[in-house]
C-alpha cells in the first residue's frame, strides 16, 4: 500500500483539546479525527453547516429543528432559535455575519417543495427573518450555492424534490440591491451536490440526476467537472481524464487554499455512505486522494476554521438513515 493511502488508527488520544476516538492519516500529513464534544447536537440529515466568526452553526434538516451552535474553544454545543419552516437539502452561505438559506426544500419524499423565499439567520440576535422571494419559475432545491464578491449564486438543482426536474440554471442574487439576474446555464444539469469558489471561479463537482419518476433515484451520478469563470461569465468542462475520481452525490465541497475538497457522498455502488476525501488542485486541474473520513456520511456540509476542516451530522448509509450527530476534523 502506498504512503498516500496508508491509514493509521489511534484510539482515545488527547489531541489539541479534543478527545479523539479514532484517527486516519495519509502520506500528505492530513488526518481526520472523530472528536467528542462535552455534549452532542441532535442527529440530523440533509442539513447545512456554516461558520460565523468563531462559532459553527448546524442549520436545518428534515423536520423542524433548532439551530445548534458549536464553540470550538469550549468544545460545546448550544441550542438556538428554531427554524421558521422545515428546510433541508441546501448549502448554507455566510454573508455579512449572517447565514443565508437559498434554494432549500421543505416537505417529504419524493415530492419535496422548493421554499419560495430566502431565509436569513442572524447569530447575534438569534433571530430568523424572511428575505427576498426567489423568482417564480427558477425555484428549486438540492442546488449548489456560493458567495462571491458580496453576491450569492445558485447553481443547478432539481424542481420536484427527488421525483423529476433537474436543471442547469444559474442565478445571481445581489443582497445589497435585492435583485436577481440569470446567468449562462451550466454545461451539465445536476442536483445533490455543492459548489465551491476559489479565486474568481466556481467549481461544480459531484451530484446526480435524481429521478424517482423513472426509479433511478441515486444511480445517475454525474462525472463531469464544470468550472464557471465569474469575470468572463463563461463555463468550461474539464477533460474526461480529469473527471471526479469517485462518482457520487450528496457530497460536500469546500475550498482549501488553492484546492477544492469533495468529501463524502452516496452512490448505488455501496450501501454505506462514502468516506472519500478527493481533492482538485485548481492550478493543475488534477485530482489527489487524501485521507478518508472515519465515518462515511452524506447530506451535510463542511466548514473551515483555523486551517482545519470540520464536518458533522449527515447520513451514514444510502438514503435517509441512520442520521448522525458525530463530528470529525481534518487537520
Amino acid at each position: 500500500m502506498s504512503p498516500m493511502r496508508r491509514a493509521t488508527l489511534i484510539a482515545l488520544s488527547l489531541i489539541a483539546g479534543h478527545t479523539v476516538i479514532a484517527q486516519s492519516t495519509s502520506g500528505n500529513g492530513k488526518r481526520w479525527e472523530v472528536v467528542q464534544a462535552q455534549n452532542e447536537p441532535e442527529k440530523r440529515t440533509e442539513t447545512a453547516f456554516a461558520r460565523v466568526g468563531d462559532l459553527f452553526y448546524l442549520v436545518g434538516g428534515r423536520t423542524i429543528k433548532p439551530v445548534e451552535a458549536y464553540d470550538p474553544k469550549q468544545n460545546r454545543w448550544e441550542k438556538r432559535a428554531v427554524v421558521p419552516v422545515e428546510m433541508h437539502h441546501f448549502q448554507a452561505v455566510e454573508h455579512n455575519g449572517e447565514i443565508y438559506v437559498v434554494g432549500a426544500f421543505t416537505g417529504g419524499y419524493p415530492h419535496e417543495t422548493p421554499i419560495p423565499a430566502i431565509y436569513i439567520y442572524n447569530p447575534k440576535k438569534d433571530e430568523w427573518r424572511k428575505g427576498a422571494d426567489i423568482p417564480e419559475g427558477r425555484r428549486r432545491g438540492s442546488a449548489g450555492v456560493a458567495a462571491y464578491r458580496n453576491k450569492i449564486y445558485l447553481f443547478c438543482g432539481i424542481i420536484d424534490g427527488h421525483y423529476d426536474g433537474h436543471v442547469s440554471w444559474v442565478d445571481e442574487y445581489d443582497p445589497t440591491k435585492n435583485t436577481w439576474r440569470q446567468l449562462p446555464d451550466a454545461p451539465h444539469a445536476r442536483d445533490h451536490f455543492q459548489a465551491a469558489v476559489q479565486g474568481d471561479k466556481a467549481y461544480i463537482a459531484g451530484g446526480r440526476l435524481t429521478s424517482a419518476k423513472t426509479g433511478k433515484v441515486i444511480n445517475q451520478t454525474v462525472s463531469a467537472v464544470d468550472v464557471y469563470d465569474f469575470k468572463s461569465q463563461k463555463w468550461m468542462t474539464l477533460p474526461e481524464a480529469d473527471t471526479i475520481p469517485t462518482r457520487r452525490a450528496g457530497s460536500t465541497s469546500i475550498p482549501y487554499g488553492n484546492k477544492i475538497l469533495v468529501i463524502g457522498g452516496e452512490s448505488d455502488r455501496q450501501k454505506k455512505a462514502h468516506n472519500q476525501t478527493e481533492v482538485l488542485d485548481t492550478k493543475t486541474l488534477k485530482w489527489e486522494t487524501w485521507a478518508p473520513m472515519q465515518i462515511g456520511r452524506h447530506a451535510t456540509q463542511a466548514i473551515i476554521y483555523k486551517n482545519n476542516v470540520y464536518i458533522v451530522a449527515g447520513t451514514g448509509n444510502q438514503g435517509g438513515s441512520p442520521e448522525l450527530n458525530s463530528m470529525e476534523v481534518m487537520k
